[in-house]
This record gives C-alpha cells, structure tokens and sequence, in this order.
C-alpha cells in the first residue's frame, strides 16, 4: 500500500500517545491559544464560547461535547468557534478529576452517598460495561425474537449519569466563570496589539510607497 505507514506503532505507543502526544499537552494548549486570540469577534463574545466549551467538559455526555458546546454558545451568542476549542479543557489528563469532582458534588446535592444503590458489587468502569453491554444487546435484540433488558442502563443513569451530570454543573460554572473572566483582557490585550502590529506595518508601507512615488521619474 502507498499510503500505509512504514512504521507500524506498537498498541503501548498508540495508548502513551493518546494520553501524551509527541508535542506534549503544553504545545496542544499554545495551538489552542493562537487560535483563540486570532478570532475576530469580539473579546466578550470568545469568552463566552470558551464559558460554554468549559463548563461543557464538566457534562456526562461524552462523544458528543462539540455539539453541545456549540449549541450553548449560540444560545448565549458566543463564538462558536472558540466553545469547540474550550472544550480542549476536557483532555484524557482531567477527564478523570473533572469525573469524580462531579460524581461526589452530585452524590452529595442528591443527598446520598457513592454507594447508595443495589448495585454496589459494580465499580464505575463496570457500570459502563454493563451499559454499553445492554445497549449492544437491545439493539441485536430488535432484530430477533431476544427480549429487550434495561436494568443495567437504568444502574447505570441513576447511579452514574445522573449524579453526574447534576454534579457537573456548580464546578462547570466556577470553571467556566474563570475560564471568561481571564481570557477578556487577555484577548483584548493581544487583539490591541495585534492592530498596532498592522497598523504600524501599513503605515510603513503607505511610507514606502510614497518614497518610491517621489523618486520616480518625473512628467515634463
């Protein structure tokens, strides 16, 4: 194959890479912050995409962050743009503090304790197998005569979904109220001195034109 790598990467390298690019997550971060500065709207309106982006992060619906970033910005007339590149807050290094900052606010806003339910035996990551076991299972099952079985999604919305999403809302809004209150003057003070760079560079060719003008030949 013409196109196929030469260099086949062992499945460690794909895993050590997906949590750890070749860049590293601080040049990821520089890439996001050109982008940001680079939008032309106004400083008000990228923050309130990155406010959307960030506190969409802190939201139990994986897969499908980008859509719901960018619906919330347009609700609150933000730049969709930078809500899709907020929600870079949200990266394999802080999926997991931002997961159980919002399971224990939402246990604890609920009134009950990570292990009131009847399925305790089952650690978080199992709930999600159980779940997406059912959801495999329940979509072979419309196409045969095998019945159709919940109970694992139900565990799985009432002790992990839910809570997490309820959870996620109080730390979303702190972060994302950070997250806006540090990027305003900072991207009004980039876009200020972006416009002085292009101010004084058109400035500068405005004057030489004008040289190469005067020393021109001349009309008799």
């Amino acid at each position: 194959m013409v196109f196929k790598r030469r260099d086949r990467r062992p499945i460690w390298q794909i895993v050590l890479e997906f949590f750890w690019p070749r860049g590293g997550w601080g040049r990821a971060a520089r890439y996001v912050k050109h982008r940001l500065h680079r939008l032309p709207d106004p400083p008000e309106k990228i923050a309130r995409g990155i406010f959307a982006g960030v506190f969409t992060t802190f939201t139990p619906f994986y897969g499908i962050h980008f859509v719901v970033a960018g619906g919330l910005a347009l609700i609150m007339r933000g730049n969709v743009l930078a809500a899709l590149l907020g929600t870079f807050f949200g990266n394999p290094l802080t999926y997991l503090p931002i997961g159980v900052i919002s399971m224990r606010m939402g246990y604890f806003l609920l009134g009950r304790g990570p292990h009131d339910g009847e399925e305790v035996h089952r650690s978080l990551g199992g709930k999600f197998l159980d779940a997406g076991a059912d959801l495999k299972d329940n979509f072979v099952a419309m196409f045969t005569d095998r019945d159709m079985d919940w109970h694992n999604l139900g565990v799985f919305y009432h002790e992990v979904f839910f809570p997490y999403m309820i959870g996620g809302i109080i730390p979303g809004l702190i972060a994302g109220l950070i997250a806006y209150y540090l990027s305003v003057p900072l991207i009004r003070a980039y876009q200020k001195r972006r416009k002085g760079v292009l101010k004084a560079k058109l400035a500068a060719l405005k004057k030489k034109a004008h040289r190469q003008a005067d020393g021109g030949p001349k009309a008799d």
